[in-house]
């Protein structure tokens, strides 16, 4: 009786799956072949976003849909930041030891009115939501504080890749968020190998001086740098940190064409204010919460904080930010944050 009851379960649950599987396939199906081009569109630039699902669009859609969908969204951009655009103001210096002393001493004094403005925190934070994404914005209002960490000081074969956390701890900073890509084939990869340049702190870590990359990086000035370029130009542009990824979203206060469209994922991008604020970006996805935000969805969020310059880095399951050890978001993989070889630091 007992192995009846047992056998029953497992067929009832193995139909169930079956049933799901094929509603879920059905549902698709309309969506993408229905009268809906955006819809397929959506499906396909969402799925093939990810290292470990991009197969699923053959299921639907021939290749030839496949490539004519995606050469919509390889766009280069060719201009470069204007550097001018950006006022990088003075530091936001740590109270001092001696400052700390009197602030001490003097705790139980009643305190005066004091009518002059407050100083700013040096990092805020702040919500952000859209119709089908929510996500965190970090604003760090000294740049010079933002350099790329990376997960070793050499990259090589056979050398894993780190999780955020442990960079930003090895670097004794406060935050962070992911930086540039990876080799990830099927989603498998060991985030130990770089996709594109690296550079960290004015040393190049990674790359070619002659092949041309989308930079997103961070000159001696403390000015955000993005666009496309050889990694020798990078050099005597006096490029300090950089990785490589994108689209580049934002250019001398405009949205480029490479920013409009992409699939609804997990994102990750950073920005820079006029004021050189610099501008950390996470958006959740994959989620009944938050399915996650196209390019455009996260272009306009950029501009309406402001960036005179914003690109795009590496999202889906790498998506993080962490702050005094603390991860801000929720991250979309199913075995908890990714090993990588790069990420923004926030010292």
């Amino acid at each position: 009786m007992v192995k009846v009851i047992i056998k029953r379960t497992f067929i009832m649950l193995g139909l169930t799956l079956l049933i799901t599987l094929i509603g879920l396939y059905c549902i698709m199906w309309v969506c993408v072949n229905g009268p809906s081009e955006r819809a397929k569109e959506l499906f396909v630039l969402s799925v093939r976003e990810t290292s470990a699902v991009g197969f699923l669009a053959n299921l639907y859609c021939s290749q030839e849909e496949i490539d004519a969908i995606e050469a919509k969204q390889n766009v280069e951009v060719l201009e470069i930041t204007d550097t001018s655009l950006i006022k990088v103001e003075g530091n936001t210096e740590s109270p001092t030891e001696e400052q700390d002393s009197k602030v001490n001493a003097n705790e139980n004094a009643v305190p005066e009115e004091n009518t002059e403005p407050q100083p700013e925190e040096p990092i805020e934070f702040h919500q952000v939501y859209g119709a089908t994404y929510k996500g965190i914005m970090m604003i760090v209002k000294d740049p010079s504080r933002v350099i790329v960490g990376t997960s070793a000081p050499a990259y090589a074969e056979g050398v894993p890749g780190k999780k955020v956390v442990d960079m930003i701890a090895s670097y004794n900073a406060v935050g962070g968020v992911n930086a540039g890509g990876f080799e990830d084939p099927q989603g498998a990869g060991d985030g130990g190998i770089p996709k594109g340049i690296v550079i960290s702190e004015g040393t190049f870590r990674f790359g070619s001086m002659d092949a041309r990359y989308e930079i997103i990086g961070f000159n001696q000035d403390n000015v955000l740098v993005v666009g496309t370029m050889t990694g020798e130009q990078a050099v005597n542009m006096g490029i300090r940190d950089a990785v490589s990824f994108g689209p580049i979203l934002v250019v001398n206060k405009e949205a480029t064409k490479a920013s409009q469209g992409g699939g609804l994922n997990p994102r990750t991008a950073i920005g820079q204010r006029e004021d050189g604020a610099v501008l950390l970006l996470v958006i959740d996805g994959r989620q009944s919460s938050s399915l996650g935000a196209s390019y455009s969805d996260i272009t306009q969020v950029m501009l309406d904080f402001g960036a005179v310059n914003a690109a795009n880095l590496d999202g889906g399951s790498s998506s993080v930010m962490y702050y005094e050890g603390e991860l801000l978001n929720s991250c979309s993989s199913l075995y908890g944050p990714r090993e990588m070889p790069t990420c923004f630091v926030v010292k």
